[in-house]
């Protein structure tokens, strides 16, 4: 069984990352990987180990290029994965959570199955990417210069955008700030992210920095129970991007923008501020739009057109 553990440890040492996945996986959570070598691990466990190093190497192998690291000019470092080939769609998500959730969603593979090539990130504050402690570090439109930066790193001259929630807000700020963009859509928002005191911006800010917040009491446990990093989200939700009505109203560029039937959000009065927008809606909530059939769909059909 020696070589089973010299390989882990070999693992272990490349990718601490893995390690500490396994550790969870064991129930050893938080170890690290030095105390990890020292620990005389059962058979069983060894040979577990050395099965998920080969098929994760596997993986590894299978796909070389799917996962990146962009740099900021900050210092940040911004996860990112590129699947597909063919013109580029930028996904970009919503708050407390990440990339990952696109890839449950019909939309990913749909668009893929169309022949785009898909890019999604972990905004910086989430996921795999850095979660900077200083607000400035999410300020000046941080978020959608990442994003920027990565058409730049994959010589991008022209992509579509498609945002949900506050990652429509996002999205609207390329909209603005990159002429690379070709279309947008804009999912899961309405106009109140113009104002920049919208007051529920603030509100979710107080709450995530510690204040008695009672209506954003349930919001706040959450994040801890994820283990998300609360004093991140906090500060992204301080230097949170507006587009002002005065820069909707300048937008030559055609945008959807499509919510569910039941979302409070209502998409509708974003759609009226911006020149030409078509405005759609499919069934679901605001948690659930974004991941059904028909949202895909429309998305998708409105890219080709």
């Amino acid at each position: 069984m020696e070589f089973e553990v010299q390989m882990y440890r070999l693992h272990c040492y490349f990718d601490p990352l893995f390690c500490e996945q396994t550790l969870a996986w064991q129930g050893f959570q938080g170890f690290g990987v030095t105390l990890v070598q020292q620990i005389v691990m059962p058979a069983f466990t060894r040979i577990l180990c050395l099965a998920i190093f080969i098929c994760h190497s596997l993986t590894t192998t299978a796909q070389p290029d799917s996962a990146h690291w962009y740099l900021a000019k900050d210092g940040a470092r911004i996860y990112y994965e590129v699947k597909g080939e063919g013109y580029p769609v930028f996904l970009v998500h919503g708050f407390i959570v990440n990339s990952s959730t696109w890839k449950r969603s019909p939309l990913y593979a749909d668009l893929l199955k169309a022949g785009y090539r898909v890019v999604i990130m972990d905004l910086r504050g989430n996921g795999q990417s850095d979660k900077p402690h200083d607000p400035e570090a999410y300020a000046h439109d941080a978020q959608a210069k990442d994003i920027m930066g990565i058409a730049s790193e994959l010589g991008i001259r022209k992509y579509d955008v498609i945002g949900y929630s506050r990652g429509s807000i996002i999205a609207a700020r390329l909209l603005v700030l990159d002429r690379r963009v070709r279309k947008a859509v804009l999912g899961g928002m309405s106009s109140d992210f113009t104002d920049p005191e919208w007051p529920r911006r603030i509100m979710f800010y107080h709450a995530l920095m510690g204040d008695s917040v009672p209506a954003l009491k349930a919001m706040v446990q959450n994040v801890q129970r994820a283990g998300l990093d609360q004093l991140a989200l906090a500060y992204q939700q301080k230097e949170q991007p507006s587009t002002s009505v005065a820069e909707l109203a300048k937008l030559k560029r055609p945008v959807l923008v499509i919510c569910g039937a039941q979302d409070e959000d209502r998409g509708d009065k974003l759609a009226a501020l911006i020149p030409g927008a078509v405005f759609k809606e499919t069934p679901g909530d605001h948690n659930h739009a974004a991941s059904t059939q028909q949202f895909a769909d429309e998305a998708i059909s409105f890219l080709k057109k």
